[in-house]
């Protein structure tokens, strides 16, 4: 098992997902609602303190 930096939780839904990420090392935590496209939560999550672990609740 790998050592995370940022953990990651989204709670996903038809319209929406809403995403929240704390930096393991600074202890921020980043909010945001996004589009429930593919390409917009992996775009989000790559621009996050690296490495993350992510993990879902679909609604």
């Amino acid at each position: 098992m790998g050592v995370e930096r940022t953990s990651v939780g989204l709670d996903v839904h038809a319209r929406s997902v809403s995403a929240a990420a704390i930096d393991g090392v600074t202890g921020e935590l980043i909010k945001k609602r996004l589009v429930p496209t593919t390409d917009t939560v992996i775009e989000w999550v790559r621009g996050l303190p690296g490495p993350a672990a992510v993990t879902y609740e679909a609604g």
